[in-house]
């Protein structure tokens, strides 16, 4: 099984062997998790920098009112929280959502990676950056997009970033996420995500059920969300 971890570091940035020997000693020693177990929780100090090897974890944020936010996704690959440890406490969760294969490295340890490795801490940034991209086009789905828009524009984003590390078996792929999860993405009801997934469905443009997302036709839903994968690093038209 590939290092999904050092697989993406490489795609943003040129990693010489030395890098590579650095990152797999640091990655080393993964502990298998179960689906629901809070990495860290809200109030928390912070700790060692979590890289998921396997499975999905989320983000979120409960609500004095008991309501749930997620904030992000977390997939094969992403590392948590590289510069968090500079705060005093945790100001969100991170809960797995399957079962996960996870790895820690302890902030001396990522930091004297980062002075013996330059290549790696540059990556290390770069990546971040993408996730603060993500972010941001998270922020603008909630603020300005439809309903519509908002909920294509997220599997268009799913789809790609599954595509990126190969979990997706064109045009299908496993999308282990309940619509109660999705609706807490997107700020809606489960009921009213449910009628835009059918309106999706009766335009022939995607399909998800039992955990499985099955997109139709991909250019028309890029087109409804009007989605351009630029803050991702990556081109969807490839896919198209």
């Amino acid at each position: 099984m590939p290092n999904q971890f050092i697989k993406k570091l490489r795609g943003f940035g040129r990693l010489g062997e030395d890098d590579v020997g650095a990152l797999v000693r640091a990655t080393a020693r993964p502990r298998r998790l179960p689906q629901k177990h809070d990495l860290i929780r809200e109030g928390d100090r912070p700790g060692p920098v979590f890289v998921m090897l396997e499975g999905w974890a989320y983000r979120y944020k409960i609500l004095p009112n008991g309501t749930r936010q997620v904030l992000a996704y977390l997939m094969p690959g992403d590392a948590c929280d590289l510069h968090i440890g500079l705060l005093g406490e945790m100001d969100h969760s991170i809960q797995t959502l399957t079962d996960a294969l996870v790895t820690t490295i302890g902030r001396d340890e990522i930091e004297k990676i980062f002075d013996d490795h330059p290549q790696i801490a540059n990556a290390m940034y770069v990546s971040q950056l993408v996730d603060e991209g993500t972010m941001r086009a998270w922020i603008t789905s909630m603020g300005r997009r439809t309903s519509v828009e908002r909920v294509a524009h997220l599997m268009c984003e799913l789809f790609i970033r599954a595509r990126n590390i190969g979990l997706e078996t064109d045009p299908v792929f496993d999308l282990p996420l309940s619509q109660l999860l999705l609706a807490d993405s997107l700020g809606m009801t489960a009921v009213h995500l449910n009628r835009v997934l059918k309106d999706l469905r009766q335009e022939n443009v995607m399909t998800l059920k039992r955990g499985c997302l099955s997109i139709i036709d991909i250019g028309k839903l890029t087109r409804i969300a009007g989605f351009d994968d630029n803050y991702l690093h990556r081109r969807i038209r490839t896919a198209a």
